[in-house]
């Protein structure tokens, strides 16, 4: 099995900058596409951005030119730098991983519990 664990997130004043952290924990596994999503309060889940182990970045329309993400392998973490923040993007932010399980011979989908960002003045 695998745990994502983010950190990070907090309470921030418009314009400001947060840095998100997602880290990879288990046993027997190697993490293939991860990515950020979030869910404001009385909205769907939606896309921030992913990234391929090769670092092919998609982002979502919204959040480009303000999010980067990236990630270090080695560290199977990946980050999510918030720039010029709006307090519309005040949302519960979720790291979500690909992970192949060597021991099981599959791919699975894992979430990790999520990280409050609160973006006001």
């Amino acid at each position: 099995q695998v745990q994502l664990v983010e950190s990070g997130g907090g309470l921030v004043q418009p314009g400001g900058s947060l840095r998100l952290s997602c880290a990879a924990s288990g046993s027997s596994f190697s993490i293939n596409g991860m990515g950020w999503y979030r869910r404001a309060p009385g909205k769907q889940r939606e896309l921030v951005a992913t990234i391929t182990r090769g670092d092919s970045t998609n982002y979502a329309d919204s959040m480009k030119g303000r999010f980067t993400i990236s990630r270090d392998n080695a560290r199977n973490t990946v980050y999510l730098q918030m720039n010029s923040l709006k307090p519309e993007d005040t949302a519960v932010y979720y790291c979500n991983a690909d992970a192949w399980l060597s021991s099981m011979g599959y791919v699975r989908n894992y979430w990790g519990q999520g990280t409050q960002v609160t973006v006001s003045s």
